[in-house]
């Protein structure tokens, strides 16, 4: 028992964990702003093309309510299905933006790096170059 419970406490402990611990809670804070672009911005233009109701209220009744008899409605909500389409290809276009800006700022990032190693490595050599220099420059003075 003692074995799992310190592989699990290694597991925790991992980066990855942590790492996706906070990608969840940032996902889902982001699913808010996402939502509201799309409902309070994106709908309403589309309203515009569709009809005041939006994609929300589409439906194909197969059993109208009778109050009387205390039926409700029974219907298909495929205006939902088409809003919750509309939803995702929003939130998929943002997060490839999102992505192609990650990968752009890390590929810059990464270039830089390289150079500045580069360049650290030039100067490590040149001031190796310059020691050899005083040395014999010292050597020859003597």
């Amino acid at each position: 028992m003692k074995k799992v419970v310190n592989e699990f406490k290694k597991f925790i402990n991992r980066g990855n964990i942590l790492d996706l611990s906070v990608a969840v809670i940032i996902g889902s804070a982001f699913t808010k702003i996402v939502n509201s672009f799309v409902s309070d911005i994106t709908m309403p233009v589309i309203s515009l093309f569709i009809g005041q109701e939006g994609f929300s209220n589409y439906k194909y009744i197969i059993t109208p309510a009778n109050d009387s008899l205390g039926i409700k409605e029974n219907a298909i909500y495929y205006g939902a299905f088409i809003q919750n389409i509309v939803d995702f290809l929003i939130i998929a276009v943002i997060v490839f933006i999102m992505i192609k800006i990650i990968n752009k700022i890390s590929e810059i990032s990464t270039e830089t790096t390289d150079t500045l190693k580069e360049i650290i490595q030039e100067r490590q050599k040149l001031e190796r170059v310059m020691k050899n220099i005083n040395d014999q420059i010292t050597k020859s003075n003597k």
